[in-house]
């Protein structure tokens, strides 16, 4: 058969409807609507494709523009969700109707706008009070938020629950995982941050306190918890009811990203939720003298969960050096899991020098986590860890006591292929390998790795050969770095060769900020090999 003369509209409705589904539907609308064919118009219209609408990372006034004036008002029916940046919002959701909207996400969330549009003298005031009952805010307002978070949380997220007449769910999101922006909730009054609808929340919070005040009975129907917490060991105890029940819960998440001790406290406050269908923990405990495995996670945990149907962790514990008394394998800690019923599982058992429990030495950390791993931030991975895809890590910290070799950081481009920052803690050499490629650079020992993603590389704390490592194009091509920290400028000059290297010079080229233990000087020299630093 000759299939040189076939052409897209060759193919029937639901095969077209496939590939365009496939693409990003801002473009296919803005590219159907008006091209004189009655065929691609009714599929432009498709409620399956238009009923989430996602202007991000537009800067184009001209599409906007058609979109609010010719499109919208024709698939205004259809539409049940947008997503947008603030600079957009008032435009477009004025544009026309949208009877059917429900859920909106606004990107680049900062207070002024809550200021602004959360208010009743503002024009949107029907559309979030009537229609909106689902609200996401990605913020980037970390600044705002460190300067008086009480005054942040009350004006700004307290405020929401009272002006959103009818919001159910509500999510607190970070623009990204480096940003550390959290509210605390513990001086708060019950009636304060309270709602008798909400059933779904997603937030940052800056203590273990302030996990239990939103669970005090402040949000009464509340069915979904999702939390952050950054400071797990700061937990007074004061006015928690440990003996209540938590019986309309049935989601509960608890993620931090550093180590803590109260262990028995989150354990208490699991039991509490009998009636819990699905749990996602992603911790990591210290000050114990034994590792967490799946017979401590049945006994305190699933034992007194009888609804729950799934699964999702990552648990990590952390033993001195004086503690250990004998070698731990991770194949010890997984069969602990298989003994339990948890079979979708894997477990890594790294040694790396550094300070656990107050003591210097060399210590080891122990995880265990569910299979595929879905969270996006993992730390303190070494040499040895299983042969499985990180698809969602972006963030990854990496020590260990022998060195990472050309070999290894082969493996972590392979197996973490969205990474986007990079820590490295390594005070040991590479040894001859990195000697051989430091001394010549026409001394091509391995193929090139690629980190298509990476933004953030971090070697202070690293011996200078990861410096090396990951500058030199020869080894390994950065073409999205902008941020670059190192040990001190002297290691930075050593790597450059003072700044004439050509050989380093395409990795650095977009860096923006250079950081390092010591502070910075801006040479001429340094600012003419980074010339993004000036931008």
């Amino acid at each position: 058969m000759n299939r040189s003369n076939i052409h897209l509209l060759d193919l029937p409705d639901e095969i077209l409807l496939i590939i365009l589904k496939k693409l990003n539907n801002i473009d296919v609308l803005y590219s159907l609507f008006d091209i004189n064919n009655e065929r691609l118009d009714i599929l432009g219209r498709e409620i399956t494709f238009t009923d989430i609408l996602k202007f991000v990372s537009i800067d184009n006034i001209p599409i906007i523009d058609r979109f609010c004036i010719d499109i919208l008002p024709r698939i205004n029916h259809n539409v049940k969700c947008f997503a947008f940046d603030p600079v957009f919002m008032e435009r477009i959701l004025l544009a026309t109707d949208y009877p059917n909207l429900t859920k909106l996400t606004i990107i680049h969330f900062q207070k002024a706008i809550a200021l602004k549009y959360f208010t009743d003298e503002s024009s949107l005031r029907s559309i979030f009070q009537e229609q909106i009952t689902n609200l996401i805010l990605i913020s980037d307002d970390e600044n705002e938020m460190e300067c008086l978070p009480n005054i942040y949380a009350e004006d700004v997220y307290a405020h929401i629950l009272i002006f959103f007449k009818n919001l159910k769910k509500l999510s607190f999101v970070k623009s990204s995982v480096v940003l550390d922006s959290r509210l605390p909730f513990h001086y708060s009054p019950s009636t304060t941050f309270s709602s008798p609808i909400l059933t779904h929340l997603y937030i940052n919070v800056e203590t273990l306190d302030d996990c239990f005040y939103l669970l005090d009975g402040r949000l009464k129907k509340l069915t979904t918890l999702c939390v952050n917490v950054h400071h797990m060991d700061t937990f007074s105890g004061f006015d928690h009811n440990m003996n209540k029940k938590l019986l309309n819960l049935k989601y509960f998440a608890l993620k931090s990203s550093y180590a803590f001790q109260k262990y028995d406290i989150i354990v208490l406050l699991l039991r509490r939720m009998s009636n819990l269908e699905k749990l996602t923990l992603n911790i990591s405990m210290e000050g114990r003298n034994s590792i967490i495995d799946g017979s401590y996670v049945q006994h305190d945990i699933l034992d007194h969960m009888p609804q729950l149907r799934s699964f999702t962790f990552y648990i990590c514990t952390y033993i001195g050096p004086i503690t250990l008394p004998y070698k731990l394998s991770s194949e010890d800690i997984q069969q602990t899991l298989t003994n339990i019923g948890q079979q979708h599982v894997s477990s890594i058992v790294n040694y790396f020098t550094g300070c656990v429990n107050s003591d210097f030495g060399i210590g080891v950390a122990c995880s265990m986590f569910s299979l595929p791993f879905e969270f996006d931030y993992l730390q303190d991975l070494g040499n040895r860890f299983p042969n499985i895809v990180f698809s969602y890590v972006t963030y990854l910290v990496i020590r260990d006591i022998i060195p990472f070799e050309h070999e290894f950081f082969m493996r972590i481009a392979r197996l973490f292929p969205l990474l986007k920052h990079l820590c490295i803690r390594n005070k040991k050499s590479q040894g001859l390998d990195g000697l051989m490629t430091f001394s010549s650079d026409n001394c091509q020992l391995h193929s090139v790795i690629q980190y298509p993603h990476l933004t953030i590389l971090d070697v202070k704390f690293s011996h200078i050969d990861y410096a090396e490592q990951f500058l030199n194009e020869t080894k390994t091509f950065i073409p999205c770095l902008t941020e670059l920290g190192v040990p001190c400028v002297a290691d930075l000059k050593a790597v450059t060769k003072d700044f004439t290297r050509e050989e380093t010079r395409r990795n650095c080229a977009n860096v923006k900020k250079i950081s390092s233990i010591a502070p910075v000087v801006y040479s001429k020299d340094l600012c003419l090999y980074f010339p993004s630093l000036y931008k």
